[in-house]
């Protein structure tokens, strides 16, 4: 049940962002082993002027932030990082712009359908 939070300081086409949402998608798909049906991500463009960054780095810096359950294993996190980063150069996006913050968060303070996710059974697993 991640939810993905992309941040990045240009205008892309509509199809170009839906392409880039599926890109990052796609990346969690197959490093965190979650279901294709599991899409909750968001696309954040900002004027460059509202969204600094490492001056060396151009318009084309993208910051990505994912909320998910604490549990995945460091290899997991390394594909994830190394999946986002290839997916994402086919916007010509260099693999020095991208960072990606992973935010853990312990099932018990995840709530689904208003219930902790602690106590719902989970169509997929966590610790991968």
């Amino acid at each position: 049940m991640p939810a993905a939070t992309i941040e990045v300081r240009r205008r892309y086409t509509t199809d170009q962002e839906i392409a880039i949402i599926d890109a990052v998608h796609a990346a969690m798909v197959e490093a965190l082993k979650i279901p294709q049906w599991d899409k909750t991500l968001r696309l954040v463009v900002h004027e460059p002027h509202r969204f600094t960054s490492d001056p060396r780095k151009d318009e084309r810096f993208t910051l990505i932030s994912i909320d998910l359950f604490a549990g995945r294993s460091l290899g997991a996190k390394r594909a994830l990082y190394a999946a986002i980063v290839r997916n994402l150069a086919a916007f010509d996006i260099p693999v020095d712009h991208v960072k990606v913050l992973l935010r853990e968060i312990p099932t018990e303070d995840w709530g689904l359908r208003g219930k902790p996710a602690s106590e719902i059974e989970l169509e997929f697993e966590i610790k991968v």
